[in-house]
């Protein structure tokens, strides 16, 4: 199948690893080219050329409100065009509602939810009919996840946003979609996994919980992300896509 991708151009954030890496890597691998971003440049660099000639990459951090404007123009400037982004973020720091800090609260919020709503207004006034916005969300939209209060706080409300936007943007052919990972075999997820002081066993728990009765791989993720951002998906906006597994038991 198609999925239109050739020579499109996207900005990915926060893809020197994990689950922006992995996306980034199908959309090239399918003929898109990208602007690949993390916080740390030397990271950012790497990135892109483990990824070929069609990547570049540049360091900026969500919550610089700058970074936006920058990265759609380094799209411009390198790729010629600016088709889609895909905002995805580090999660927040993990804990209890009584243990998260007014600090981790605050700095989650500029990072996680008020960077990734500005980064969603710049590429909306910047992209044309076919164009598309996609968030990196969490399953935590539709349930708690024990021990990421911050981000059963603040994903909930992202999405929210996000259904909002594609309504907005809907009349002018701009699609907005949410993906919603639940335990993807990445670095972030073997930390969480670690915290209970048994990495294994918290992963054998987990597995038996999900239908599959497995973790998912990256590439399975960044698979989903590419066929969502691709012109193959063009009907579909406003909707948030768990990539779980069957995690989600409602429907």
């Amino acid at each position: 199948m198609d999925l239109g991708l050739k020579d499109r151009v996207y900005v990915v954030t926060g893809a020197t690893r994990g689950l922006g890496y992995a996306s980034a890597r199908e959309l090239t691998a399918d003929g898109a080219k990208v602007v690949v971003t993390g916080r740390d440049a030397a990271r950012a660099a790497e990135a892109a050329a483990s990824l070929g000639p069609n990547a570049v990459g540049v360091a900026a951090d969500n919550a610089d409100p700058a970074a936006a404007a920058t990265l759609i123009a380094t799209a411009k400037e390198r790729f010629g065009r600016f088709d889609g982004i895909l905002i995805s973020v580090g999660g927040p720091a993990p804990g209890a509602a009584a243990d998260n800090t007014d600090e981790q609260w605050a700095t989650a919020f500029e990072s996680v939810f008020l960077g990734a709503v500005r980064l969603a207004r710049a590429a909306a006034g910047e992209l044309g009919e076919g164009g598309v916005i996609g968030f990196v969300l969490s399953g935590s939209v539709h349930e708690p996840i024990p021990g990421l209060t911050i981000s059963n706080g603040l994903r909930p409300g992202l999405a929210g946003f996000a259904k909002s936007l594609s309504v907005d943007l809907g009349p002018r052919g701009i699609r907005v979609v949410g993906l919603l990972p639940a335990r993807i075999d990445t670095d972030r997820v073997r930390e969480l996994d670690a915290l209970s002081g048994d990495a294994g066993a918290a992963r054998t728990a987990n597995e038996s919980r999900i239908p599959l009765r497995r973790y998912g791989t990256p590439e399975e993720f960044g698979r989903t992300a590419a066929f969502v951002l691709s012109p193959a998906a063009s009907y579909l906006t406003g909707l948030m896509l768990p990539v779980d597994g069957g995690s989600r038991h409602g429907f």
